[in-house]
């Protein structure tokens, strides 16, 4: 199916005005969001490959696929032999490819609604020529208070915001608005408006005539495209973009002397969790705790039925029978199940993103879906690997565990104690104001790197408030990125380091963190500390813990 599309996306390259030498495909939708809905599953649809991170490009006569080290392996599963895998951070980025490989005056078709001005530019520079705004839904939702669910896992709707210290705007799709949401808009100076005017309406802004249509209430805010000042107030205002976030397409209707470009506000200011949020969040890890403990249980009392195992929760060495099986459990039943445990918790409102339900080898593929004709049977003779959240009206949540059933070898015993030191190393960690993500990165992998091992993914990231699961702008990550925020009080991270043996086996541990003021006997340099507050209620294997932990602080 793919070489078929692959054949007419050509065919339609060939035909268009002006004839397109290449076409780049990303992943993301026109609100650079991470999770797509159906519709926008572009990249997906023209490769076949259907992992959350990537970029494909087309010319007449290749097909690339690039993506990070957590897809290797299952782009090597997915795509067709017509795909070339590129390997994010090994081969060539993809500018660079361009600049290699297209002619001087090559044509390079890309939507312009779908990468961000940071993306644009970053290839202008390396084509040396000139083609090519944003709110990013959950900044939107979060500003104004509302969530939807357009997005599959992430309860936000489509829509864009311009806000300036005079009026609010909200862009979309009117007719999902209820009348409540009409009225609380409305009590708040925020004018709705058809999704489909954001472009001239960005226009106008850019040329000082966009106003209000009603009495709208100074807000105060400061939204991801800002003017510093009312169109009323000022004809040299300055309009705020996030260049990381914005669509190219709105970015070109403002006038370049006028922008302020610089990371949205919205982000951090998100991040860091109030008071409410915090108890939300606290109060849904629970419920969530007990439906993972409810699950445990189920699951290693059907292992034992069904398959003979020694069970999770007991430290036998061995099955206690080869028995004939009437039933089994594959990697979607038990999902299943589990997703059954969490929506019958208070306030649950669906899944945080696609469970990670992976049996023995399949746990070695990073971020793999099962699908119910294809997926594995549970074996009591390998790892399990279960990476799962969910949605609650108040909080989001996000839980990794690997466990086994039967008698695991010395070997996969000291790979499990490598991670799980490491996962308790980070989250026990106590660190001066000002550290960033990229500094602690290395307290997960210290007892991987002992070994020889390591992991290709980065180790944390924050979480939402009923939002999205994968939050910033911090994280907890050997990329560059990580460098750019400090960790602050009340902001939200995962500690969840890994190790993945490719045709053998998959281990990640995961536990939610708040960021919080850390108890230390002194305080050098009047500076502060921080440390972790754990969140998260699940319990771990014993029995994969086979080299044992070497300090009480460990053990606790």
């Amino acid at each position: 199916m793919a070489d078929e599309t692959l054949a007419a996306l050509r065919s339609l390259m060939a035909s268009h005005s002006p004839k397109l030498d290449a076409l780049v495909v990303p992943s993301e939708d026109y609100h650079q969001s991470e999770y797509v809905s159906a519709r926008d599953r572009r990249r997906e649809f023209v490769s076949g490959f259907t992992g959350s991170a990537g970029l494909a490009l087309v010319t007449a006569n290749e097909a690339l696929l690039w993506t990070d080290g957590r897809y290797f392996l299952q782009a090597e599963q997915e795509l067709s032999k017509q795909w070339k895998l590129m390997r994010m951070g090994e081969d060539p980025a993809v500018d660079i490819w361009m600049a290699d490989n297209l002619p001087t005056e090559a044509a390079i078709g890309v939507d312009p609604w779908c990468i961000s001005v940071d993306t644009a530019q970053k290839w202008e520079r390396a084509l040396l020529r000139t083609k090519l705004i944003q709110t990013t839904s959950n900044l939107v939702a979060w500003l104004y208070n509302i969530r939807g669910s357009d997005v599959p896992y992430n309860p936000v709707a489509h829509a864009y915001a311009i806000v300036t210290l005079a009026a609010a705007f909200f862009y979309v799709d009117k007719r999902k608005i209820s009348s409540e949401v009409s009225s609380y808009m409305e009590k708040n100076g925020i004018e709705v408006r058809d999704y489909g005017v954001v472009s001239s309406d960005t226009a106008l802004l850019a040329s000082d005539q966009l106003a209000s249509t009603n009495s709208a209430k100074e807000t105060g805010k400061t939204g991801t495209t800002v003017s510093d000042n009312s169109v009323e107030e000022s004809r040299n205002d300055l309009i705020w973009v996030d260049p990381g976030t914005c669509c190219f397409a709105l970015y070109s209707k403002l006038n370049q002397d006028k922008l302020f470009l610089q990371s949205s506000p919205l982000a951090l200011a998100k991040a860091i969790k109030n008071p409410v949020e915090l108890e939300g969040l606290k109060n849904a890890h629970i419920r969530d705790g007990a439906a993972v403990v409810q699950y445990l249980v189920w699951l290693d009392n059907q292992m034992q039925e069904i398959y003979g195992a020694a069970g999770y929760f007991v430290d036998g060495e061995v099955n206690k029978k080869d028995q004939p099986r009437t039933a089994k459990l594959t990697e979607v039943s038990v999902s299943d199940k589990l997703e059954g445990f969490r929506a019958s918790k208070e306030h649950f409102r669906g899944l945080s993103f696609p469970t990670i339900s992976s049996v023995g080898p399949n746990g070695a593929v990073i971020h793999y879906c099962p699908e119910a004709e294809t997926c594995a049977e549970l074996d009591p003779n390998s790892m399990y690997l279960f990476d799962s959240g969910a949605q609650y009206l108040d909080g989001t949540t996000d839980i990794t565990r690997t466990v086994h059933f039967g008698k695991p070898t010395s070997h996969e015993k000291a790979c499990y104690t490598a991670v799980l030191k490491g996962h308790i190393g980070l989250g026990n960690a106590r660190f001066p104001t000002g550290t960033t993500g990229h500094i602690l990165d290395v307290l997960a992998r210290l007892p991987l790197w002992k070994y020889g091992l390591d992991y290709r993914h980065g180790t944390g990231h924050g979480i939402g408030s009923y939002l999205n699961v994968h939050e910033g702008p911090h994280q907890i990550s050997f990329r560059p990125a990580a460098r750019n925020v400090a960790l602050q009080p009340s902001m939200t991270v995962t500690d969840e380091p890994g190790y993945y043996e490719d045709g053998n086996f998959g281990i990640r541990l995961e536990n939610v963190l708040i960021v919080k003021e850390g108890d230390t006997q002194f305080n050098f340099g009047d500076r502060g500390y921080l440390s972790f507050e754990h969140i998260t209620w699940a319990p771990k294997s014993k029995k994969l813990n086979g080299c044992g932990l070497s300090s009480p602080e460990e053990v606790e």
